[in-house]
């Protein structure tokens, strides 16, 4: 039961907790020991709340500044330059979670591949199948970083005034799949706010008008031209190319180069190259004279099988610790082990890797 009577402390007298417990003491000194205590404690705790104001509001900061990278009216585009990535498809003890398409596309190293002649071709095809099928199974900052990758493409390809067909391919179908994507917004199909999707298509109809205006100007050397070599040689030039709309367009030049681009021979090659015997067996065209029509059997092969991809440097897959890498960069399997198995993918294969 609890004392209810008069303090039976006597006046004068004063307490001071200590490690023991409560001690009474009349010295002055000692009063002036547990003021100095009483006065630190406070100054502990002000310090203390100090410190604690200062870290919240540096973590405020950090997420202004963050947000303020990811808005789309900030000015330095959000980019990782990791050279490889370490692709795992589930939850281990050692690593949580797995790697995802998006993870994957925005923490590979695409600013610096674009600029790589080698690397162009297959970043622009990936650009492609990500905006015919993907972008929805891309996360914000993926789709954000998509989008100034494709920027600076577009720039690339300004400044070079080389590519311009495959870029204008590639907005077009992008255009076409956000306008559709667009619709569906309310099922949480794309991220972000609609008003942002919008001033992306903008922005793509405005880089299409631009690739629409550019004008190839002509060199100002005065030396050898095309026309000016043996047939011979025009038609070995030729056979370097491998799209045939590109070979129209250089018969297009002069009658001399229109006739050398009929050449029979230049469009069995091509179709032989794109596609495999069994396919053109089953697209066979013949003239009246009873050759076969191997410029026409080009087109409609075209329209009815994808053609033959070929890179110059491709994304690689170590099999053995399954990290994914470009071919000229080392990773730590090939520095510990040099005859490690690896995988060249394709940019279809790349996509295929994530859909799991």
């Amino acid at each position: 039961m609890p004392f209810l009577g008069q303090d039976w402390r006597s006046p004068g007298q004063s307490w001071v907790k200590t490690e023991e417990g409560w001690k009474k003491t009349t010295d002055d000194k000692n009063n002036n020991v547990s003021a100095e205590r009483f006065c630190k404690a406070e100054e502990e705790e002000c310090f203390s709340k100090e410190n604690l104001l200062r870290s919240i509001n540096y973590d405020m900061a950090a997420k202004k500044r963050k947000k303020d990278l990811m808005n789309n009216n900030s000015k330095v585009p959000y980019f990782h330059r990791e050279k490889w990535i370490y692709v795992h498809k589930g939850s281990t003890k050692e690593r949580h979670g797995y790697c995802t398409l998006g993870e994957a596309f925005n923490r590979l190293d695409f600013c610096s591949a674009i600029k790589d002649t080698r690397r162009f071709n297959y970043v622009v095809r990936l650009l492609e199948l990500i905006a015919k099928s993907q972008l929805p199974a891309l996360s914000g900052v993926a789709q954000k970083n998509y989008m100034n990758i494709l920027e600076r493409v577009v720039q690339k390809v300004l400044d070079d005034q080389q590519n311009v067909r495959p870029i204008k391919e590639l907005l077009q179908m992008l255009h076409l799949s956000l306008c559709g994507l667009v619709q569906d917004m309310g099922k949480s199909v794309l991220v972000g706010n609609i008003n942002i999707w919008v001033h992306r298509m903008e922005n793509i109809m405005q880089w299409q008008q631009q690739l629409d205006n550019i004008q190839i100007k002509r060199p100002t050397s005065t030396g050898m031209a095309l026309t000016d070599l043996p047939a011979s040689l025009q038609l070995n030039i030729m056979q370097c190319l491998t799209d045939g709309r590109d070979l129209v367009s250089l018969g297009q030049v002069c009658p001399q180069l229109g006739a050398l681009a009929e050449d029979r021979l230049l469009w069995k090659r091509l179709c032989q190259y794109h596609f495999t015997d069994r396919q053109i067996r089953k697209r066979l065209m013949v003239c009246d004279k009873g050759h076969l029509e191997w410029k026409k059997m080009y087109f409609k092969l075209s329209r009815c099988y994808p053609h033959r991809e070929q890179y110059s440097d491709t994304l690689h897959l170590c099999t053995h610790c399954h990290i994914l890498f470009w071919k000229d960069t080392n990773h730590p399997c090939t520095a510990n082990n040099p005859e490690s198995c690896t995988a060249s993918l394709s940019p279809q294969d790349f996509i295929n890797l994530f859909n799991f």
